[in-house]
């Protein structure tokens, strides 16, 4: 009997030649899965279980992990406003694990002895794949074909043409990656850190002018509205990157270390992550306190990296969950959102916990708590260990 390998397939050409060259140099028995994190609708989903079994796979498998990527991911990236590096809302790089996870759960049920991988060397998925199968199934063997034998592109083309396997393999322009949370955009402009993306490069062209205001409700942290409409926050995520892309919003070029030491560069579109984030932030900056808003970005800047990282196994992670979800128990309200062709505003909120209530006074106009003389008095205090310092060293 063959042993079993179970191979991540995207239906690109690294993973594509990995099926025959497992099958006839490895003599292995190939189970193709594909996880979906928000990147592949039904019918693509479909082509790619088509172009499995043309290639000799014995079984191929769609796993749909949207909701679980959402619920143990992104949720969190909301409530943390993450954005690496301030730019970058992690669209691609925070599915790594998830997908990895879902593949390892279908290793055990083929009982398979190896999992495969489509990864090179040069970038950070071969580590976030890894990573999760050196923990969690030691005894699995990964092979990665692609990393291992330093293929070039028509060396893995000609391959499959000699195994009669002739499928058009005319390569993009642009790379694009897919998923709920954004689309990332890799090309030769980005190799260099002077490149420019083109319009057409993006995946959504804006197709209005004007603007529109748009409200989103939150209830204790998530997404829960979209102009007074009830929806789950993944269907909330759809309408809003529908709605917003036309105006082509949510592009930007992130800058980061990679995990394996070197720079690297990738342009994105993530409008709906975008806004949301932004939305969020004031509306928490409206109900959290100084101190709550200080170790929230601490802390989530650092749950940010980690999940950058696929490090989402590190105990901590769950420590700082545990301290984001009790944040967010009074992060209910309506923020008020503006589009418009190439940018956003977020304009104001409300809030039955809003901490700027007209109760206590008006900033800068009057206060209902101290009057001006217990500022004086305060200021004098305040002041004190500034005073005592400056007389000690007032000739240094």
């Amino acid at each position: 009997m063959k042993q079993k390998v179970a191979l991540a397939f995207s239906g690109g050409l690294d993973t594509s030649f990995c099926v025959p060259w497992l099958i006839h140099e490895k003599g292995l028995e190939v189970h193709t899965v594909t996880v979906n994190t928000g990147g592949f609708s039904e019918q693509e989903a479909k082509a790619l279980e088509e172009r499995s079994k043309q290639l000799g796979a014995t079984t191929h498998t769609n796993i749909n992990a949207v909701d679980e990527y959402y619920a143990k991911g992104i949720k969190y990236l909301i409530f943390g406003n993450v954005l690496k590096n301030n730019t970058y809302p992690l669209s691609v790089s925070s599915e790594r694990f998830f997908q990895a996870m879902a593949v390892l759960d279908h290793v055990k049920k083929l009982g398979a002895d190896f999992v495969a991988h489509g990864s090179t060397g040069a970038g950070n998925d071969q580590v976030r794949f890894d990573l999760v199968f050196e923990v969690l199934a030691p005894d699995v063997k990964i092979l990665a074909p692609i990393r291992s034998l330093s293929l070039s592109r028509q060396q893995e083309i000609d391959y499959l043409k000699e195994k009669g396997f002739d499928f058009s393999w005319e390569k993009s322009k642009y790379s694009i990656n897919q998923g709920l949370w954004g689309t990332s955009v890799g090309g030769v402009e980005t190799l260099k850190s002077s490149g420019v993306l083109p319009e057409k490069a993006y995946p959504s062209q804006v197709t209005v002018d004007g603007s529109e205001s748009i409200t989103i409700g939150f209830e204790q942290g998530e997404p829960t509205s979209l102009n007074g409409k009830k929806m789950a926050p993944v269907k909330l995520i759809r309408a809003l990157q529908e709605m917003a892309s036309k105006y082509g919003i949510g592009r930007d070029v992130h800058v980061g270390d990679t995990i394996i030491g070197t720079k690297g560069r990738v342009a994105f579109e993530a409008p709906s992550p975008l806004i949301i984030i932004k939305a969020h932030h004031l509306l928490e900056k409206h109900v959290l306190t100084k101190d709550q808003l200080y170790w929230k970005e601490q802390l989530s800047n650092w749950y940010g990296q980690l999940m950058h990282e696929a490090r989402y196994l590190e105990p901590v992670m769950r420590n700082i969950e545990t301290f984001l979800d009790d944040t967010q128990k009074f992060v209910t309200g309506e923020v008020q959102v503006e589009l418009r062709p190439y940018h956003f505003a977020v304009l104001a909120c409300s809030s039955e916990y809003d901490l700027m209530s007209p109760r206590f006074g008006e900033y800068g106009e009057s206060n209902k708590s101290f009057s001006g003389q217990d500022v004086v008095g305060f200021t004098k205090v305040i002041s004190n260990p500034l005073k005592i310092y400056y007389t000690i060293h007032d000739n240094d």
